[in-house]
């Protein structure tokens, strides 16, 4: 059992190149069980190959990640929800031709006995696996006040609405490391609020890392901010401490008064 404050995630010296360019230098950072962390930097400043890095889909040339102080070895995407890992999209990612349901049932493929795939085509389920997970579904669903849209398809929704879909999907798996990629992007000013009260609300369960673009929401739920330039981290600290380091101002944020540009 990880303690509160205590590390879970640990990114240790990592560096990745794609030919000649250097996509992380030497770049570290760590996440305490029951934190946010922001990760936030420029376009093309390294935040994609960082998540990249973590999910398995590429190998750094140098450094290492620890997963609750053990390295992750050869590890690759389909294994992070064993280890209680997930993470979200910058697209939706969600099967057009599944319900609602269906679509964040697939996410719960950690409680799974038989695995997601079996479990979403019946074979070989029992109907007490199937109702588990179906249930598992819709309290979460619940939670995220869409309980009633389980039967529709993703497609007829809102655009807000299948981003809660998607986010629903995630944290069905019940991680111990939700991995959110710019989950701001495209959501109205009060879907914004609830996206915020509901990302302070997962530290009860969970630690979190987020990679936003929309500042004010980093600022208003983060616990740390790790600013990304190049590749390299020029900054880290509490929100506060990033507002008012000029070299977060210069590389990113221009005039801390004003909101950085979305992506």
């Amino acid at each position: 059992m990880t303690l509160p404050g205590e590390d879970l995630l640990v990114v240790d010296g990592l560096t990745v190149r794609f030919g000649g360019l250097t996509a992380l230098r030497d770049v570290r950072l760590s996440v305490g069980a029951g934190t946010v962390v922001g990760v936030i930097g420029p376009n093309g400043a390294g935040k994609t190959t960082l998540f990249n890095v973590v999910c398995g889909f590429v190998r750094p040339q140098s450094g290492r990640v620890l997963w609750r102080g053990e390295p992750l070895v050869r590890h690759r995407p389909e294994h992070l929800a064993g280890l209680g890992i997930v993470r979200t999209l910058q697209g939706l990612g969600l099967f057009p031709g599944l319900t609602v349901l269906e679509n964040v049932m697939a996410g719960a493929g950690r409680h799974a006995r038989t695995g997601v795939l079996p479990a979403l085509v019946g074979a070989g389920r029992s109907a007490r696996d199937e109702a588990d997970l179906a249930g598992r579904a819709r309290a979460t669903l619940g939670e995220l006040g869409i309980a009633d849209l389980a039967d529709r398809l993703p497609g007829v929704l809102p655009y807000g609405v299948r981003k809660r879909v998607a986010l629903a999907r995630a944290l069905v798996a019940e991680p111990d490391l939700l991995l959110l990629d710019e989950p701001a992007s495209g959501l109205s000013s009060a879907e914004l609020d609830e996206l915020a009260t509901l990302i302070l609300s997962l530290r009860r369960d969970m630690a979190v890392v987020l990679v936003e673009h929309h500042m004010d929401l980093v600022m208003q739920v983060c616990d740390r901010v790790v600013v990304l330039n190049f590749g390299e981290v020029i900054a880290a600290g509490t929100p506060a401490e990033i507002q008012a380091d000029p070299r977060v101002a210069e590389a990113y944020l221009g005039d801390p008064a004003e909101e950085a540009p979305s992506a």
